[in-house]
């Protein structure tokens, strides 16, 4: 029985976390500290925060994977939601891991923009595409991240002639197309844009760059 208790214990999971983008939501967990650990098998359940009772989620129902997703169970961003996962190895079960509290409007990271930028002799357009949630209008369109938050665009323009990192500030607002004007004809410039949620106050990662020569 002793040895039941200490499998148990050893190969409960550990370190079970949201990690959510764009309300694309999954759960992670690393496993117990046995070696052994590393052949379980994972069982995940989910509730709202104040619900009673657990609900399983059938597709990580005895997987040896560690990461579930549950966007689909956590799409009311506002509500608070726990999950917990148990191991089970050779006939034992662990005691259950529950992670923290998880409320999406609040914890997801946003994304950057997409960017694309089109140049004239000395100027650059740059257009900017909020990021998109997982969910989906009745069309079947997925619905923009703007739809959730009041999103502001920061746009920078790295010059290359200049150190690779001095990054200038030349917009910030809600315009999705933006002109750069008095540029220098020949030069090559590269633009980055990030996401700023105000509301939170948190910004996304700088996006990926798009590079043009005038």
């Amino acid at each position: 029985a002793l040895e039941n208790q200490d499998l148990q214990d050893s190969i409960k999971p550990q370190k079970v976390e949201f990690h959510s983008l764009n309300f694309n939501t999954t759960l992670h967990w690393q496993p117990g500290w046995a070696r052994e650990a590393r052949d379980a098998l994972y069982f995940v359940q989910y509730k709202v925060y104040g619900q009673s009772t657990w609900q399983s989620k059938d597709e990580c129902w005895g997987i040896s994977s560690r990461v579930c997703d549950l966007t689909h169970e956590t799409s009311d961003i506002q509500e608070p939601y726990y999950s917990r996962v148990r191991a089970a190895l050779a006939g034992v079960y662990s005691n259950w891991s529950l992670s923290c509290r998880f409320t999406p409007w609040r914890e997801t990271v946003i994304g950057p923009p997409m960017v694309t930028v089109v140049h004239s002799n000395r100027s650059i357009t740059v257009k900017l595409q909020a990021p998109h949630s997982p969910y989906k209008r009745k069309r079947g369109s997925k619905i923009p991240m703007t739809n959730y938050y009041d999103l502001l665009y920061h746009v920078f323009i790295i010059n290359n002639l200049l150190d690779e990192q001095h990054r200038v500030l030349v917009y910030e607002g809600k315009e999705k197309v933006i002109k750069i004007e008095d540029l220098r004809p020949g030069v090559s410039y590269c633009v980055v844009a990030k996401t700023y949620v105000p509301v939170l106050d948190r910004s996304s990662a700088y996006s990926s760059r798009q590079c043009t020569v005038l």
